[in-house]
């Protein structure tokens, strides 16, 4: 079968095409091709964070791979089917282990398959999101839609050296179901922080701005924090609450500063008041695109993420979509294609 061709520069231009393109391809059967890989970046190509994430996917599935190496621009996936697995993997680097089980958690499932799998990389750091963000909202998005996974963070690692360690396992997605997702309603939400090399005196200070700003908007404000022992100096904050019509998160990390992160993630959580954040919106598009039945959610902006995985989506699985304006944001409609090799 000839691979179905995707433009990597379409949209954000970056590394989400190719994540979503090689899952979707992985869940499906179909190859695929991805063309001019981050052609938008200022190193175009792949970079080394990538390579791991489609490794460990090629394993399960027993995958051929052409051009998997950093600086390729195109790359060709020729999956096989995925089978139940149980793994050690080293990313090697401080590498994001959240972006990588953006690529495992979906396809094991959706193929309903079991993987266990130990990663050692980066937990918490730039440009992905935080370990905790995987573990309180998108692990409660996916339960609902029928994804089933757990993480355990059994360490912490941030940039540059990384080190940090994961724990998975992914259980078999017996039907994928519809969501709607359409304004927050709770007035409880809760903080976390987990952090290493930082005194104690400016993480409390940090988590008591973001709490005393959830509270003047007639928010109740519960937070951990967490001193965790790292082989760098970092810092991860979560802002997180859930109900019936919304799920809703906002993650910082530390960057060369702590000053003003306490305030970055409250404000940002506020801002959140529709049914899912802008992160968590992309994030569920490759599930909802393969269960016939229509999914709406609202959300305060269209990401470039979120057009690129709709568009690349809708070409690999013919699924469709439609994006209508609100007073207060966007209401995005998903109405999938469920494949006979997810029956």
């Amino acid at each position: 079968m000839e691979p179905l061709k995707i433009d990597g520069s379409y949209g954000e231009g970056g590394g989400q095409i190719l994540r979503t393109a090689v899952t979707l391809s992985a869940i499906t059967g179909k190859p695929v091709e991805v063309e001019n890989i981050r052609k938008n970046r200022d190193v175009s190509g792949l970079r080394p964070q990538h390579l791991t994430g489609i490794k460990i996917l090629a394993k399960l599935c027993n995958a051929k791979v052409d051009g998997l190496h950093i600086g390729s621009t195109s790359l060709r996936f020729f999956p096989s089917e995925i089978r139940d697995s149980a793994l050690k993997e080293n990313v090697g680097t401080a590498g994001s282990i959240p972006l990588i089980l953006q690529v495992l958690i979906p396809a094991v499932a959706i193929s309903k398959k079991n993987l266990k799998l130990s990663i050692i990389g980066g937990t918490d750091v730039l440009w992905s999101p935080t370990s905790d963000y995987t573990k309180f909202v998108l692990q409660e998005a996916y339960s609902r839609i029928g994804i089933d996974f757990s993480t355990d963070i059994k360490k912490r690692g941030y940039y540059p050296k990384g080190g940090g360690i994961v724990d998975v396992q992914v259980s078999p997605c017996e039907k994928i179901k519809p969501i709607s997702l359409f304004k927050r309603t709770t007035s409880s939400v809760k903080l976390f922080c987990s952090y290493s090399m930082i005194s104690k005196e400016e993480i409390e200070n940090e988590a008591s701005e973001a709490k005393k700003i959830l509270e003047s908007k007639g928010l109740s404000c519960d937070y951990e924090i967490k001193e965790e022992p790292t082989l760098d100096k970092g810092c991860s904050f979560l802002v997180f609450a859930h109900d019936d019509n919304s799920i809703i998160g906002s993650d910082a990390i530390y960057n060369k500063g702590m000053k003003g992160i306490g305030q970055i993630v409250a404000n940002r959580f506020l801002e959140s008041n529709l049914g899912v954040d802008l992160f968590l919106s992309d994030m569920l598009v490759i599930p909802l695109a393969l269960t016939s039945e229509l999914s709406v959610f609202r959300v305060k902006k269209i990401t470039k993420h979120l057009e690129t995985n709709l568009f690349v989506t809708s070409k690999i699985v013919n699924c469709k979509y439609g994006i209508g304006k609100l007073d207060d944001g966007f209401e995005v409609r998903i109405e999938g294609s469920s494949d006979s090799r997810m029956q």
